[in-house]
């Protein structure tokens, strides 16, 4: 836990100053809290609500966060790009800031995305060789795990972040200039001697997390679809990283998905055999970023119902295994869609609550 009072002090001005100048009133939902209800009525301990947000967003200060989910995801706050955005350079102010309120309100953090496309600007400059990426990665990575090992509020860490692009079937990596959203760490090499291929950085990170990181589940986080297809690959990565040793306790899958994803072809029978895989091979499974894309067509009654039909599939599974569900931002007025307004989440503009929350309600209490 390197420094970590000093950053705790830090983390506390932060959060003090936010309170302040946020406001503390906003609509309430009716009825039982997500969190309560999954406490109440799934107490054997494998179902886990959760929600998405950043620090410095005004939801995380309206007390709805803090009221209805059980666990955290912070969006960035823990990856790459916020912590270590410069060789020499370190920010842990917002992490710890999350730690603290997690001890507060009793809830679990998952650290998102350490390693993922979502890194510093300076990683994915051109000009990076891979030693100096590999160099980036290990430090980050290994004070990331030392920082927040053995601290009984992070339960999850997704060590590696959309290592796949869904549509190609091929490995991430990167692109020229310094795109958002890109992956630099494939400049670190491949493994040719097996028929996967994989990138070292995925094994190498994994290998930081599992000693490092002992108490916390270990995670791969993918995006795109649930077809056979992406995640015959991620099956195959998860054998060659045990086949090494490698502690891997969970697969993701963030369900960033458009209205009426639930009656397209086999989607749903794909998601049941998908958790279905996962609980075989000993993994749990995590639907790590939801949300239900509106675009043009704001029928918010359709939209609930694919989110009900997604936590549904998930929580008629969890006899078999641990599963989580976690919505990606609180509301539609902080999404991080919010300028194309795809109204994506389960409160809306003003912070009150869609049809979406109260289905999501109803199917907890229905599904107990």
């Amino acid at each position: 836990m390197l420094h970590y009072k000093y950053s705790l002090f830090c983390a506390l001005l932060i959060f003090n100053t936010l309170e302040a100048a946020l406001p503390e009133v906003l609509p309430i939902p009716k009825g039982m809290p997500l969190r309560e209800i999954t406490a109440r009525y799934y107490a054997e301990g494998n179902v886990y609500i959760g929600g998405t947000s950043g620090w410095k967003k005004p939801s995380r200060t309206s007390g709805l966060f803090n009221r209805e989910f059980s666990y955290i995801t912070p969006e960035n706050d823990f990856k790459h790009q916020m912590v270590h955005p410069k060789p020499g350079v370190w920010n842990w102010e917002a992490a710890d800031a999350w730690i603290k309120n997690a001890a507060e309100h009793g809830q679990l953090i998952r650290i998102h995305g350490p390693i993922s496309p979502q890194c510093s600007k300076w990683a994915k400059g051109d000009d990076r060789t891979a030693e100096e990426l590999e160099k980036s990665m290990v430090d980050f990575m290994t004070a990331l795990c030392q920082r927040y090992n053995g601290l009984p509020q992070v339960k999850w860490m997704d060590v590696v972040n959309e290592t796949i692009e869904p549509k190609r079937n091929v490995w991430f990596g990167p692109k020229p200039g310094v795109d958002r959203w890109e992956n630099p760490w494939t400049l670190m090499g491949f493994d040719a001697t097996h028929f996967l291929r994989p990138p070292r950085y995925i094994k190498l990170a994994f290998e930081i997390a599992n000693e490092h990181a002992p108490d916390i589940e270990q995670i791969i986080n993918q995006h795109g679809s649930v077809s056979p297809r992406v995640w015959d690959r991620i099956f195959d990565l998860v054998d060659y990283l045990r086949g090494h040793g490698l502690r891997v306790d969970g697969i993701g899958w963030q369900a960033h998905v458009n209205l009426g994803w639930e009656k397209e072809g086999t989607n749903i029978e794909d998601l049941e055999a998908l958790i279905e895989r996962a609980h075989a091979n000993d993994l749990s499974f995590h639907v790590t970023e939801n949300n239900v894309w509106l675009r043009k067509k704001k029928d918010y009654e359709a939209q609930a119902e694919t989110f009900v039909a997604i936590l549904r599939t998930l929580l008629s599974k969890r006899h078999s295994g641990e599963v989580t569900w976690n919505v990606w931002n609180l509301s539609d007025d902080d999404s991080w869609e919010a300028n194309r307004h795809l109204d994506g989440c389960i409160f809306d503009y003003d912070y009150a609550p869609k049809p979406a929350y109260y289905a999501l309600q109803q199917v907890l209490l229905e599904m107990r």
